[in-house]
């Protein structure tokens, strides 16, 4: 599909080219008539071959192709819908297409002979024969950029599009071919008499233009009239897409690796990176410079060689990983920093190794059971430098059978030859032999000569290695704090790196062990543990000897007996005998014999019917209970104490006992033995009187009942209310001797009362006004009495609030107010010396204000413990003060209350010195130092200096001198060394000298210590540096990136060492912009350059050795010229695309018309514009200031002559290679009434009949008026009779167009 369309894209263009050559060129006169049928084959092929030479194919896509690295940078804007493989086929079918192109041009003559549909338009001319209609060109050239965003318009240095030959033409433009992406439109613009061609990019497309995919569009634009269907003119519109610096350098290859000699000269190219970019002119253009400042070397900005610039040392680094990047020079200018991809460029360094190392060997003979003794001591020398000369190791190549031996290394070159396990030297009774060799750290190593080295040690007695006991029993209180040391195990004899440690188990996780003193310590409280016995297994690491440990935990009162329960609580029956148990309470104790065993008893000061059983527990009754008139609970304390000493423990609960109430009570008359009288008229139902019996149990619950002597049933007793009334007549009531005997009894239910007696007598008549008599009982007042009782009972407090002073832990312990902040201690004071006595106090009584002392911190080395009791301080185990000259002790005191407190204060133990130490030079191996060979007397050397741990005169020195000199002398005391007598190398290069360092004891023995110095001549410095040439100059472009080596200075120094060592400096660096590398004397850039700022820099260098005493220098000029680069990045633009102004034609010389205006975004001169006209109709009438672009006439104008012009109005800026911009400019002449209208006759001889009716037309006056034609009939021609109508027989039309008629005036007056 794609190559068939380009095939049509190709055939409409030749087609295209063949129209356009009939029309425009005479010498050619192939005419298609309407049947198109060739008249001259022969002239037509000879035309093809012309269409052949002019029509050229693009072949860009294709040379892309071939471009190193520019692929992967064309897809990436090839869209979505192309294919790496589409776009090879594409450019190979493309770069294919010009060998067939004959025979396309074949194919197209039957194009061009198909039927006459296609062929009847017209490809250039005018509707009806009219004015011409056509492109003002065939073919057009425009330019637009890349990338360019939508609606952005290409740019022609012509115009582009038809004149309107009439004004009235609606010109509408299309592309037809050539845009088969779809990237342009076609638009119109008009102005005065011509309408423009205006090409721009479409908006909406996700595809954009890219010039490294293609870089030429040739457009065929179809100009036509609306509404004109058969008037078409055709055009070519050759669009160049003009590069954008839209693609960065890319690196191939990315990664770069060398190797290179540490003795490289400077200036030597090393290797060289490679970028490429796609773009073309200076958008292709770009610098090579190093991500970070590289020292040791440089880039070539536009070559990419890197070159070294500094001295290596595969010492310091043996390898550089140097980062190159690439800046694009375009996107510089236009401010966009423009870095590409990284490079790598991997530097190793290589040495040569020249000398093997030498063995030295000096034997010792250790004891025999001296654990890690060393046997010999081993020094290897390399003349080498660098790592050549670096010893990498020493190893044991023979002898060593059983790898008993092995080699440790002190120093660069010194080792020692140890064993690293016990050695059996009773196989090897004398001795045994090792064999070493040595290697450097050179690349390749070399190997030292094999040393046979003779191992032997000083015999002494088997000595039995055990510990002090074969199994270790201790005794604990239960009350020891954490941090109270048990015990400590020791083996015997005990070498100094013994290290102890308790094999891991449930019981080791209760204490812990110093592991280089062999103390165990408890680490927790022991009085919540259930368990007494703890077994422990100690290891001692080098001998791997065990031992078994016992710790048995002696129990002490330190828990509270505690009862089963929170509280009790029972019901009991009120009725239940003296001495039954009511309830049993429990406490436990677990602590062992007297101190768990636990009696009871009953706190309160209240009388309880109670009482408790010390030994079981168990509380009866002591009186019988009674619920009416006891309270009906009892809440007292019941305690718990144990038997233990010196103090006891308690604990105490609360118990309740309910009283249940139950029917015991009978009810009880408040009145009994009742007599009385009543009358035989006695009304019925009425109440004789009231029963009333009270029940202490249940109250207003008591029944009544007749028992006897109401057998006629003359009286009723309410049962509930207790009320006796009649209930019959008594008119004919005969009782026994006239009295009524009632026998009444009151129950609740479950109990009777006693019966009462109501005896009441019949008598005749009234009865009397008095009612019955009876006995008081006085049960209410009883009642009333018992009930206040119990209510008083009731009211008392259940649990009486006592105080226990002597059972509550109220007071913490405090320490004695003479406890002081810091004690001192020899630290050579034996073990088991008392060192301080605690004292501290409780005012509590009893456990509360019993104390416990323990040292809870600061303890370190176990070397204080204190007696729980009594708080005596003692030494547990030596001490050192050079390794721990004071402890910080954290003295805590306990109570044994519960609940517990304690008290903690802080004592500072210094520990005092003792001269157990000998001086120690801080640097092993002896001294060396390097000085001139004319350093003058009295000058101070080199100081060397020793420590003593100890303190005070056992820690002050004396240094001296072992070895007999006169050159050299030492200060006695701080160590420093100088100059004695003349120095001279030539004499001898260096010295050996042994020398002491002593402590100043005043008691015991004096320690002493004895270092080496070597002191080595060097030569005199006495040449200074002398720069070849004598002078530098440099040219250099202003856009090269910070870090581009501008110059490469070179010295020459004879002197030797450092006096020959030539560092470079700048004398003045103009604020920065240069900077040397003081080795290899290569000036770089450190900023920017700016050819419009400064154009030269003379750059003032020294040179300087580092000799020494005195260093010498030399001074050298460097001129640098900058050179200028193109930075007129902007062209100037106008911001219309065309202006039109209007003047009048009577305008005098020199009238300004109008005024155009660009714009350039450039600074400087690069931004300031002048105007000109360069073309157009109007050159000679018009001109333009070049500054202001003011457009004025500089000659008359004749709108009869000209009625408009054209003006091509250039816009240049200043900048070294000037930019343009071009604006068209269409001036309208506006008319001026400068002519008199002209009729086409000068006489006219009309005839009229007589009598001829009104508004006959007589004659037509025509006329004509050079001057512009008004667009309004108002102000057309005006015409008028102006005599010869005296009687106004005649009118004129004053306004008929052109031609004018004359009527008679009856007619015009009918009218």
């Amino acid at each position: 599909m794609a190559i068939t369309r380009r095939v049509d894209n190709i055939a409409g263009n030749l087609e295209l080219q063949m129209r356009n050559r009939v029309a425009d060129f005479d010498y050619f006169s192939l005419v298609l008539d309407e049947s198109c049928d060739v008249r001259d084959t022969a002239q037509l092929l000879i035309f093809l071959r012309g269409i052949t030479e002019d029509f050229q194919i693009t072949e860009e896509l294709a040379a892309m192709q071939s471009m190193n690295g520019t692929k992967e940078q064309v897809g990436t804007k090839m869209g979505a819908g192309w294919s790496d493989d589409g776009m090879d086929m594409n450019m190979g079918q493309w770069a294919g297409m010009r060998a067939p192109l004959l025979g396309l041009i074949l194919l197209l003559l039957l194009f061009l002979l198909k039927p006459p549909p296609c062929c009847s338009q017209n490809t250039q001319g005018a509707p009806q024969n009219g004015p011409y209609f056509g492109f003002t060109q065939p073919v057009y050239h425009a330019t637009v950029h890349e990338n360019s965003a939508a609606r952005t318009y290409a740019n022609s240095k012509i115009k582009m599009g038809i004149h309107l030959a009439q004004r009235s033409w609606d010109i509408r433009y299309r592309i037809t071919l050539g845009d088969d992406e779809g990237f342009f439109k076609a638009e119109e613009y008009v102005l005065g008499d011509f309408c423009f061609l205006r090409i721009r990019t479409k908006g909406g497309n996700a595809a954009i233009l890219n010039r490294e995919i293609q870089d030429n569009y040739v457009l065929t634009v179809k100009g036509s009239i609306k509404g004109e269907t058969q008037v078409e003119a055709w055009a070519k519109v050759s669009i160049q897409v003009l590069d954008m610096n839209d693609l960065r350098p890319l690196f191939s290859p990315t990664t770069y690796s060398v190797t290179i000699a540490e003795s490289t000269p400077l200036r030597t190219s090393i290797a060289q990176v490679t970028a490429t970019d796609a773009d073309i002119g200076s958008n292709g253009e770009f610098y090579y410079f190093f991500k970070e400042k590289r020292e040791l070397f440089s880039v070539h900005p536009t070559s990419g060689v890197v070159s070294l610039s500094g001295k290596l040392n595969v010492e310091e680094q043996n390898r550089y990983d140097l980062e190159i990047l690439a800046v694009d020079r375009g996107m510089k200018l236009y401010g966009n920093n423009g870095v590409s991809s990284t490079a790598k460029l991997f530097v190793h360094v290589e040495r040569v190794n020249e000398h093997a190392p030498l063995i030295n060997v000096v034997t010792q003979k250790p004891s025999w059971l001296d654990k890690n003794s060393v046997y010999a001591i081993v020094t290897v020398e390399d003349p080498d430098e660098g790592l050549n000369g670096d010893v990498d190791s020493v190893v044991i190549v023979g002898g060593n059978l059983s790898d008993q031996f092995f080699i440790e290394r002190f120093n660069e070159v010194e080792f020692a030859i140890r064993a690293s396990e016990t050695v059996h030297w009773e196989t090897y009774p004398h001795g045994c032999n090792l064999t070493l060799q040595a290697k450097d750290k050179g690349n390749p190593p070399k190997f030292s000569a094999v040393k046979v080295v003779h191992l032997a040690v000083a015999k002494q007695q088997k000595v039995d290695v055990k510990f002090e006991h074969e199994f270790y029993d201790v005794n604990l209180s239960e009350m020891a704090p954490p941090g109270t040391i048990v015990l400590a195990v020791k083996i015997k004899p005990e070498p100094d790196d013994a290290e102890y440690v308790m094999t891991p188990s449930a019981d080791s996780g209760f204490f812990q062990i110093n592991t280089l003193t062999g103390a165990i310590s408890t680490t927790r409280w022991f009085s919540q543990v259930t368990q007494y016995v703890f077994s422990l297994e100690v290891l001692e690491i080098d001998s791997d000897l065990k031992v078994q440990v016992q710790i048995s935990i002696d129990d002490a009162n330190d828990n509270t007996p505690t009862f089963t329960q929170s509280s009790y609580k029972v019901i009991v029956n009120e009725s239940v005998p003296v001495g039954t148990s009511v309830l049993t309470v429990s406490a436990v104790d677990v602590d062992k014999g007297e101190n768990g065993y636990i009696t009871y008893s009953i706190s309160s000061l209240l009388n309880l019917p109670f009482k408790i059983n010390q030994f079981s527990g168990v509380i009866s009754t002591t009186k019988a209970l009674d619920f009416e008139t006891f309270s009906e609970s009892f809440m007292f304390v019941v305690r718990a104490s144990d038997w233990g000493s010196p103090y006891r423990r308690e604990s105490e609960i609360n118990v309740t006992i309910h009283l249940e109430n139950i029917n015991d009570n009978q009810p009880l008359f408040e009145k009994i033995a009742c007599q009385g009288m009543i009358s035989r008229e006695f009304p019925m139902d009425e109440v004789i009187t009231t029963m009333s019996a009270i029940d202490i149990d249940e109250l207003e619950l008591v029944k009544y009942k007749i028992i006897s002597g109401n057998e006629w049933g003359y009286f009723d007793l309410n049962p509930d209310s207790g009320v006796l009334a009649l209930r019959r007549p008594l008119a004919t009531a005969n009782p026994k001797n006239g009295v009524f005997s009632l026998k009444i009894t009151a129950t609740d239910g479950e109990n009777f009362s006693d019966p009462m007696f109501v005896n009441i007598s019949l008598i005749n008549g009234k009865s009397p006004p008095k009612g019955l008599n009876c006995k008081e009982t006085r049960v209410a007042q009883k009642l009333a009495e018992k009930l206040l009782k119990k209510s008083k009972a009731s009211n008392k407090p259940k649990i009486e609030d006592f105080i226990d002073l002597f059972s509550v832990n109220r007071q913490m312990p405090q320490f004695e107010s003479s406890f002081p902040a810091d004690i001192s201690v020899v630290e050579d004071l034996k073990v088991g010396s008392s060192v301080f006595q605690i004292n501290a106090y409780d005012g509590d009584t009893g456990f509360n204000g019993q104390l416990l002392y323990s040292i809870s911190d600061g303890n370190t080395d176990s070397c204080f413990t204190i007696d729980m009791d009594t708080g005596l301080v003692s030494v547990f185990l030596p001490m050192d003060r050079e390794k721990r000259d004071r402890y910080i002790l954290n003295i805590t005191i306990y109570d044994l209350g519960l609940p517990q407190k304690a008290a903690w204060h802080l004592l500072t133990v210094y520990v005092l010195d003792a001269n157990d130490n000998a001086p120690e030079f801080l640097q092993e191996g002896g001294y060396t130092v390097v000085i001139s060979e004319n350093t003058v007397i009295g000058t101070n050397v080199i100081q060397v200096e020793a420590t003593d741990k100890d303190h005070g005169l056992n820690g002050e020195l004396l240094y001296s001198f072992l070895t007999s000199t006169t050159q050299f002398g030492i200060n006695s005391t701080n160590g420093i060394v100088y100059i004695a007598g003349q120095l001279d190398r030539e004499f001898g290069s260096s010295f050996y000298l042994k020398i002491e360092a002593r402590d100043k004891a005043d008691k015991g023995r004096q320690r002493f210590t004895i270092t080496s110095l070597k002191v080595i001549l060097e030569d005199v410095n006495d040449c200074p540096p002398l720069f070849i040439p004598s002078v530098y100059k440099a040219r250099v472009l202003e856009d090269l990136p910070v870090g581009t080596v501008v110059a490469w200075l070179e010295t020459q120094d004879l002197d030797l060492g450092l006096g020959g060592q030539v560092r470079y400096s700048l004398a003045n660096d103009y604020n920065g912009w240069f900077d040397i590398d003081k080795t290899s004397g290569a000036i770089r850039l450190t900023k920017e350059l700016d050819y419009e700022t400064q154009q030269f820099y003379n750059l003032t260098v020294r040179a300087k050795d580092k000799g020494k005493p005195v260093s010498l220098l030399s001074v050298t000029f460097v001129e640098v010229e900058v050179l200028d680069v193109n930075e007129n990045l902007y062209a100037p633009y106008f911001a219309p695309f065309a202006l039109s102004g209007l003047i009048k034609e009577n305008a005098r010389i020199g009238t300004t018309l109008l005024q155009v205006s660009a714009n350039d975004e450039d600074d400087g001169r690069d931004g300031e514009i002048q105007y000109s006209i360069r073309d157009g109709s109007g050159l000679g009438r018009f001109a333009i200031d070049e500054e202001t672009g003011v457009i004025y006439t500089t000659d008359m104008l004749d709108r009869e002559t000209k009625d408009s012009y054209w003006l091509t109005v250039y816009a240049s800026d200043h900048g070294v290679v000037p930019q343009f911009a071009i604006i068209e400019v269409f001036i309208q002449v506006e008319d001026v009434n400068d002519n008199a209208p002209l009729t086409s006759e000068p006489l006219y001889r009309p005839s009229i009949p007589e009598n001829s009716p009104r508004d006959i037309s007589v004659v037509q006056i025509q006329a004509q008026d050079p001057d512009a034609t008004p667009h309004t009939l108002s102000d057309r021609l005006n015409y008028r009779i102006i005599s010869g109508n005296p009687q106004n027989f005649f009118a004129i039309n004053s306004r008929t167009e052109r031609e004018k008629e004359w009527t008679t005036k009856d007619e015009y007056e009918k009218k």
